[in-house]
């Protein structure tokens, strides 16, 4: 099958789509940017990205929110002149890349001091703990609203799994989040913690994704400029594509 940024699984509700660009919002969690923000379905003029940039901006200060985000569309370079115009307005631009892999031509193989399971009612603290954690590099308060919509999912959504992985001693050090869909199990927020990265661990994570879904093919974002890019090729993902995506946070009040 050929697989696209569409395949990609999104947290938000599309409240407005036409021709242009479709709006996604997310009020159960409106400091996630990835749940809230603008998709171009086609690259704007200068002019049409402006006029939409400040019906965004309008939106989300009438919703508290204090960041503007798009995203641009899949395998198109940002024209000169709206890149021009995103420097001098301080936004951050980036790009994503696809990959794929078919569980059979995943290399790494299964660890036994490395113990990785499924998220339970049982295990569902220490996956939580780990998360909060992890998340408060990005605030105490996203970190916690964070928390709820972890609940959420693991109560309510059954088509998304939670991974943890232990070491040696017991101790949570990593986890993946997969959501499947009926070709296609994407791996989402993949991490480990920094005192136990390079040792194997986020390649278990993955190896237990290509267990539990071998008739799928297993599909993942990576950050176009971060190093996991460079694990996903040595490990056998092929690549599928890229997209652009800026980002302006307001600071102060």
């Amino acid at each position: 099958m050929n697989i696209t940024f569409q395949n990609i699984h999104k947290i938000g509700h599309i409240i407005y789509e036409d021709a242009l660009y479709r709006q996604y919002h997310y009020p159960e969690m409106l400091s996630r940017y990835d749940s809230n923000f603008i998709e171009w379905k086609q690259m704007p003029t200068l002019e049409e990205f402006k006029k939409i940039e400040q019906a965004l901006h309008t939106f989300h200060q009438q919703h508290g929110q204090q960041h503007v985000k798009f995203v641009f569309p899949a395998d198109e370079k940002i024209p000169a002149p709206i890149t021009s115009y995103l420097k001098e307005e301080n936004y951050n631009i980036g790009f994503l890349e696809l990959y794929t892999i078919q569980p059979s031509q995943f290399t790494v193989a299964k660890d036994p001091n490395i113990n990785v399971q499924p998220v339970t009612e049982k295990n569902l603290e220490d996956f939580l703990k780990l998360q909060y954690n992890e998340d408060l590099k990005y605030g105490e308060n996203f970190a916690t609203q964070k928390q709820t919509m972890l609940r959420r999912q693991f109560k309510e959504e059954s088509y998304r799994y939670q991974i943890l992985a232990y070491n040696k001693e017991g101790v949570p050090v990593g986890s993946v989040e997969v959501s499947e869909k009926e070709q296609t199990a994407e791996i989402d927020n993949l991490f480990v913690i920094e005192s136990h990265q390079r040792k194997g661990i986020g390649g278990q994570l993955q190896r237990h994704v290509m267990d539990q879904f071998p008739d799928k093919t297993i599909i993942l974002v990576a950050d176009g400029e971060d190093t996991p890019r460079d694990m996903y090729q040595k490990q056998n993902y092929k690549f599928q594509g890229f997209q652009y995506e800026v980002l302006k946070v307001e600071t102060g009040s």
